[in-house]
């Protein structure tokens, strides 16, 4: 069995009242598919997007078992005002419990919510919840802040209390560091780095130490740095025991590493090296099958990467489903 654990859906409609800042989905002539304009955002989607029988088809032509849905990252618009992304989200929210009720057996739904305000976010987690969502996806940074901030920790905490997964989604920051051609490949792996660094530095994975958080793409290039981290923390190399006299931010609390392995991370890296790295670094019970379909082909098969590598049947289930369960809550 195959849980793709990072996939996306986007809302067929929005309510003719909505406000003009909302999306719309613009039906294309002698086509299925219709029109995202949100902003900026132009983008054609297929009905695999919005329509549940196309996504088992999808599903089954690929041999993925299971899909975890969230929403196409451009709906996550921080830089709305909140009651309006508190409407947005809700909108959002409801069209994904209307969609995963199709098979709950295949979809598990991923809502959203209005990180532009924390308190109005971590309100609303418990209508996420009720509504039978797993969790919520949200930006790895919320307008340019990150979301180790202290002013998310109620948030996470709240989710924590819960039970609710977290995804976290690389999504650009406000930058001129680097050329808008480089924001779908470079940042991405920024992004997911500074995110998931923000937590263990701001002190939210220490407060949250049973919150269960994933991150789009590995966390980006977060893996390659934690063994400097660690170094750092402890004062050794290979992670062998502890030198505190070598240590140059002496710490009697759990490690980078440590921290680090607390998190999930889904495998969509590209290439069965990093894979083995992530495995070898993190663990296997730490991965999770990712493929950002369908705003992404998946591999044909899906996971072929991970098929073609010699995984043991442990480490093949852990990383193919029983992660994902994990990661969900879910027996």
């Amino acid at each position: 069995m195959i849980v793709d654990a990072h996939a996306h859906l986007l809302p067929k409609h929005y309510p003719a009242d909505a406000p003009e800042c909302f999306p719309r989905m613009e039906p294309i002539a002698d086509s299925t598919d219709r029109q995202l304009l949100f902003g900026q955002t132009k983008f054609r989607a297929t009905e695999v997007f919005f329509e549940a029988e196309r996504r088992v088809e999808a599903m089954d032509a690929s041999g993925v078992g299971a899909e975890v849905l969230s929403p196409m990252p451009p709906l996550l618009r921080y830089d709305l005002p909140a009651d309006d992304g508190l409407a947005l989200a809700r909108h959002v929210n409801h069209f994904t419990a209307e969609l995963t009720s199709h098979d709950p057996e295949r979809f598990v739904g991923l809502g959203m919510v209005p990180m532009q305000d924390p308190d109005a976010a971590s309100a609303e987690l418990a209508a996420v919840a009720e509504a039978g969502l797993a969790g919520v996806e949200i930006a790895s940074n919320i307008l340019g802040s990150s979301i180790g901030d202290e002013k998310f920790l109620p948030f996470f905490a709240e989710a924590e209390r819960l039970g609710l997964a977290i995804f976290v989604h690389a999504m650009p920051a406000p930058t001129d560091r680097l050329p808008r051609s480089g924001m779908g490949t470079y940042v991405v792996g920024i992004e997911g780095t500074l995110a998931a660094a923000s937590l263990i530095l701001g002190g939210t994975a220490a407060a949250c130490p049973n919150l269960r958080i994933s991150f789009s793409h590995a966390a980006g290039g977060l893996a390659m740095m934690l063994p400097r981290a660690n170094y750092f923390w402890g004062g050794s190399w290979n992670e062998e025991a502890k030198n505190p006299e070598r240590a140059v931010m002496p710490d009697d609390g759990p490690s980078p590493l440590e921290y680090a392995r607390r998190f999930y991370y889904d495998s969509m890296v590209f290439d069965h090296r990093a894979i083995r790295y992530l495995i070898d670094l993190l663990g296997a019970d730490r991965l999770l099958v990712g493929s950002d379909f369908p705003a992404m082909p998946r591999e044909e098969p899906a996971a072929r990467t991970l098929r073609s590598m010699d995984l043991s049947e442990k480490e093949w289930e852990d990383v193919s489903w029983k992660n994902a369960f994990r990661w969900l809550g879910r027996a």
